[in-house]
């Protein structure tokens, strides 16, 4: 009997210490930030430069900025919890090939901005990305929020706060508590977490359209929470599910194509939306 007590009470005091360190050390298994400083000059990506935007309180963010061609959206792009922008440099590159700008943050700790991330830091310096494209004269029309991972919840934030012409959450979770129960399912996590990223507290706030994408056999963020994103979401929305893609890898199953056809519906209804504003004898065409 004593033997079995001891026992017990080990086994709960390596428990608690467990429990205790996860509890301090949260951020760590949340955010896993690559530091390293990449110019985009490196990946030769046509158009992109470096751009560095000071928060409020003086910390430096690092950024990645295309400008759009004539008549094209820009995408402010939020990236997920692992690696830094190069990491996404192919995905820049695609997007630029179509002529959309792209404003890319570095998160702080991420890619050479400085500070630690957090939610409230995370959310505040997607603000200070958005006013620096609405500063460049692009007009909230022409701004598409695109949140991937770790970033949706950033992103919905931000099109909640913010007058956007869409909102594109790639692999979108209902709130990073319900990612960490499915995780860490024995440890008290849901009332301990410091940042939460509640998207479906924030998604109500979102009037823009919406797209959600999602690989099915998604291993880290499980399809069934991008289906109640979509579900809880404001019309109008779509959503495209991918089979046979995991975590991040949907962009080998088709994404890229369900992406753009969804960008250029968007341009062209906003173009015709315009049109119909005209007066009529501007309308005319000789």
């Amino acid at each position: 009997m004593q033997l079995a007590l001891k026992l017990a009470l080990s086994l709960f005091a390596v428990y608690a210490v467990v429990a205790v360190a996860a509890f301090v050390l949260q951020r760590r298994l949340m955010y896993f930030p690559d530091a390293e400083r990449i110019s985009p000059t490196v990946y030769n990506l046509a158009g992109a430069k470096e751009r560095v935007l000071t928060a409020p309180d003086g910390t430096q963010l690092i950024t990645w900025y295309t400008p759009a061609s004539p008549g094209k959206p820009t995408l402010l792009y939020f990236h997920g919890n692992a690696g830094n922008l190069a990491s996404r440099a192919e995905r820049i590159r695609r997007f630029v090939a179509r002529g959309y700008g792209v404003l890319m943050l570095s998160y702080r700790g991420y890619g050479g901005s400085g500070g630690s991330p957090s939610e409230a830091a995370n959310v505040a310096d997607g603000g200070l990305a958005y006013q620096a494209l609405r500063d460049d004269g692009v007009p909230p029309s022409d701004i598409i929020v695109y949140g991937e991972s770790l970033g949706s919840g950033v992103a919905v934030q931000v099109a909640a706060n913010h007058e956007v012409g869409g909102l594109v959450l790639d692999a979108p979770y209902t709130s990073i508590v319900d990612v960490a129960v499915l995780s860490y399912p024995w440890l008290p996590v849901r009332p301990f977490m410091f940042d939460r990223y509640e998207t479906l507290r924030h998604l109500p706030g979102v009037t823009a359209p919406l797209l959600v994408l999602h690989g099915e056999e998604d291993r880290v963020i499980p399809v069934s929470m991008g289906r109640a994103v979509y579900d809880a979401a404001l019309a109008p929305k779509e959503i495209a599910t991918f089979p046979r893609a995991g975590h991040s890898d949907h962009h080998l199953h088709g994404s890229y194509e369900v992406l753009f056809r969804w960008i250029d519906a968007l341009v062209a209804q906003r173009d015709d939306e315009g049109l119909e504003e005209l007066p009529l004898q501007r309308q005319m065409r000789p």
